[in-house]
């Protein structure tokens, strides 16, 4: 079992950038896939960007590629989402989650707001 802590949200002007973390705690951390998700108010939760184990292999849900880069540091046992060109739609809570052997986790979320 894994359980994660995210951190790094806040307030962000629109086109302004943030990095979140997402500290996994467990063993055998390079073993997950690590996503993230993300749920605006009033609207489901959806996809941004996974990484895979090694962290050479990355996926992006279409709106957000070329604006968000996930990358995970192994030795620290943490993932980062960097995310660039924030627009006011971007507004939500970010959620870290870790998927093994059919099995998924998730964080608490961290809060990001985009002002106009």
């Amino acid at each position: 079992q894994v359980q994660l802590v995210e951190s790094g949200g806040g307030l962000v002007q629109a086109g302004g950038s943030l990095r979140l973390s997402c500290a996994a705690s467990g063993r055998h951390f390079s073993n997950y896939v690590m996503c993230w998700f993300r749920q605006a108010p009033g609207k489901g939760r959806e996809f941004v960007a996974a990484i895979n184990g090694k962290g050479d292999s990355t996926d992006y849900a279409d709106s957000r590629k070329g604006r968000f880069t996930i990358s995970r540091d192994n030795a620290k046992n943490t993932v980062y989402p960097q995310m660039n060109s924030l627009k006011p739609d971007d507004t939500a809570v970010y959620f870290c989650s870790a998927v093994r052997l059919g099995y998924r986790y998730w964080g608490q979320g961290t809060q990001v707001t985009v002002s106009s």
